[in-house]
C-alpha cells in the first residue's frame, strides 16, 4: 500500500480554503488555519510526545479542520468530516487514519470534547489564541463575522459573552496549559477591565 501524502493533502485543504471561503468570514479564513491552528497543533504536539506518524496525522487533522466552511456556516465540522472522507482516500491514506484525523476535526466542534491526547492537540491549537499577543486583534475579527453573518452585538455584551467563555475553558494537553495558560489569564483580566469601563 502506497504511502499517505500528507503534503498534498494539507495543500488541497490551504487551496479549497484559500479560494472558497467566502469573504464574509473575516476569523475563519486561511489565516487561522494557515497561521494560527497548524504551528499550534505542531508545537503542543511535539511538546506531547507524540510519534512522527501522529505528527503527520494531526498537520492534516489541523490542516481540515474548518475546510467546512467552505460549505456551510453552522455544523461545519460534519461538513469538514464529509469533506475530509470522500477527499483523503485520494491521497491514500487508510481507512483507520481518515477515522483518527476525522475524530480530531469533530474535537474542535463546541464544546469541545476529545477523547484522546491527538483529539486533545487539535481541539488546543484551535483554541491558542485564547493565550497569544495577538488575541485582541483576534477577537475583533471574531466579532466581526459575527456581525457578518446576522449575529452583531453592542460591545459589553459581546465582552460579556467572550469572558463567560474563557472563564469556563480549560486547556485538555499539560503543553497548552504552560504555553498559554499565563497571558489567557491576564486577557481575562484586560476583559474585566474593558467591561467595568463600558457599565
Amino acid at each position: 500500500m502506497n504511502q499517505p501524502d500528507f503534503a498534498g493533502a494539507v495543500a488541497y485543504a490551504l487551496a479549497r480554503l484559500k479560494t472558497d471561503i467566502p469573504p464574509k468570514f473575516t476569523y475563519h479564513t486561511i489565516w487561522h488555519t494557515q497561521e494560527d491552528v497548524l504551528p499550534a497543533s505542531l508545537q503542543i504536539a511535539q511538546h506531547s510526545g507524540v510519534s512522527e506518524a501522529e505528527l503527520r496525522l494531526i498537520e492534516v487533522a489541523a490542516a481540515f479542520h474548518d475546510i467546512g466552511f467552505t460549505e456551510v456556516y453552522a455544523s461545519h465540522e460534519l461538513a469538514g468530516v464529509r469533506v475530509a472522507a470522500q477527499i483523503l482516500p485520494e491521497y491514500d491514506f487508510a481507512s483507520r487514519d481518515i477515522e483518527v484525523i476525522l475524530g480530531m476535526i469533530m474535537a474542535t466542534r463546541l464544546p469541545q470534547s476529545p477523547r484522546n491526547l491527538l483529539e486533545e492537540i487539535v481541539a488546543d491549537a484551535d483554541l491558542d489564541v485564547l493565550g497569544r499577543p495577538d488575541f485582541f486583534v483576534r477577537n475583533a475579527l471574531l466579532q466581526q463575522e459575527w456581525a457578518n453573518f446576522g449575529h452583531e452585538m453592542p460591545p459589553r455584551l459581546w465582552y460579556e459573552g467572550q469572558l463567560a467563555f474563557m472563564r469556563h475553558h480549560t486547556y485538555f494537553t499539560p503543553a497548552a496549559r504552560m504555553l498559554r495558560n499565563h497571558l489567557k489569564k491576564q486577557h481575562i483580566l484586560a476583559i474585566e477591565e474593558k467591561l467595568r469601563s463600558l457599565h
